[in-house]
């Protein structure tokens, strides 16, 4: 959550930190002071990494670290790994335990009620229910949906709503409405004029739970799986989870690359994941001093402008993904190959969600406890270093792609002839690189 004006930092405009937030705000703003308001945005957040001289190590071993990953494994693969060995939903060793969804479902209502009750009545600013929302809610998804599985599936309290279809769900609608959920939360953190604004979340809240109700009670439990966009954002990052559950709903121990190639292709699979990076890499370089120029001052205003940069990063996510597996299946003699291999793009969203937001949620998570609580403590900002966020960027971001890499080359050996999967694959991994450099580069540049 990095921003350089209201419309792009909601935690910070429900803190008392606006200042910086507020004089970038102001369309009179000097260029220098625009970026002076960067960079202390960026320090306060610890959302990037500071200045470079902050990091463990030079930017440019930082790049060749990151390619030397990718070539090794990419060739590793290609010379040693020559047929599929990933079983997916038939993978997993059985475990017998039995999970109280509904009383988990119970208390996580009540606990939504209570930030509901905060942005009633608590104050304008600082107000918990924002920090509730965009910090411990949406950033803490993933790493307990990577802990856990997919959390959200066994709390959502709108799967206490009785399971009931009117009518089975379209196979064609697919995960398209969890597409355009996850793009309008994203808009909101990232666009809207006043993200933290009790009247901003408020009104989201109210859509949501209009849509996911109608949806619910018209198609049952199935549209939560495919059409509610938290329950579809933590259940993708929870396939990497050591806990996973198969498809006739057996809980089961199984290993990250078994729960990834468990995503069956689907409409709009690869939408939702394109929002998850386009999305993340928006916001990576919206605090840039030259864009953020452009919002103040460009013709169509902050929140058009903001829209538009937002729907073109979200594009040229899905216009580079589409290239190159148009160009895989020509390669490999194949068709239809872009939903097939849409599994692999979710670690490296994972990758980038974790290198963007951990150090928010380690230090505006404690704001977060200590608002709703009403403790009477100060944050730590010192709780976790430079070095050591840009050792989790990078290694997240690296991570991330070397995961993808590995699925993508066991699901060509699978679907290419095996005189084509490799040279098949070449269009992946130039992909891959690609990400690769854009992530770090928004990152650490």
């Amino acid at each position: 959550m990095t921003a350089a004006s209201d419309a792009t930092a909601p935690v910070m405009a429900a803190s008392d930190a606006t200042v910086p937030v507020t004089a970038a705000s102001d369309a009179t703003a000097t260029w220098g002071a625009v970026r002076e308001v960067v960079r202390e945005v960026g320090a306060l957040f610890a959302h990037g990494v500071g200045d470079r001289a902050d990091l463990p190590i030079p930017l440019f071993y930082a790049y060749a670290g990151a390619l030397a990953a990718l070539v090794v494994s990419f060739l590793a693969l290609g010379l040693l790994w020559a047929d599929s060995r990933f079983r997916g939903d038939r993978a997993g060793v059985p475990l017998n335990l039995r999970l109280p969804a509904r009383p988990l479902r119970v208390l996580t209502l009540l606990a939504a009620a209570y930030t509901v009750g905060w942005l009633l009545f608590g104050p304008e600013s600082p107000n918990a229910g924002a920090y509730l929302i965009y910090v411990l809610f949406w950033v803490g998804l993933i790493p307990a949906s990577l802990l856990f599985g997919p959390v959200w599936r066994l709390l959502n309290p709108l799967r206490l709503l009785p399971d009931r279809a009117r009518r089975p769900l379209p196979p064609r609608l697919g995960y398209w409405p969890a597409a355009l959920g996850l793009l309008a939360f994203t808009w909101m953190e990232l666009v809207a004029p006043e993200p933290a604004a009790p009247a901003t979340l408020l009104a989201f809240l109210a859509l949501y739970a209009a849509a996911q109700i109608t949806g619910t009670l018209r198609y049952g439990h199935a549209w939560l799986e495919r059409g509610d966009p938290f329950e579809v954002y933590s259940t993708l990052a929870g396939q990497l989870a050591p806990l996973g559950r198969r498809a006739d709903g057996v809980l089961v121990l199984r290993g990250p690359f078994d729960g990834l190639d468990a995503i069956q292709p689907a409409p709009g699979l690869v939408a939702t994941v394109c929002v998850l990076l386009g999305s993340t890499g928006y916001d990576g370089f919206s605090t840039s001093p030259a864009w953020v120029d452009a919002l103040q001052s460009g013709p169509l205003g902050r929140t058009g402008l903001g829209t538009a940069g937002l729907l073109a990063a979200i594009a040229a996510v899905a216009l580079l993904y589409g290239s190159c597996l148009w160009l895989a299946g020509r390669i490999g003699g194949a068709r239809g190959l872009a939903p097939r291999f849409a599994h692999s793009l979710v670690p490296i969203a994972i990758g980038y969600l974790i290198a963007h937001y951990f150090s928010l949620l380690v230090i505006e998570g404690q704001r977060a406890i200590i608002l709703s609580l009403g403790l009477d403590a100060e944050v730590d900002r010192e709780l976790v270093s430079a070095p050591v966020i840009a050792t989790v960027q990078v290694l997240a971001i690296v991570a991330g792609h070397v995961a993808g890499v590995v699925a993508a080359h066991d699901r060509s050996v699978r679907l290419l002839p095996p005189a084509r999967a490799v040279a098949g694959q070449i269009p992946l991994f130039v992909l891959m690189l690609c990400y690769t450099l854009g992530g770090l580069t928004l990152l650490l540049a």
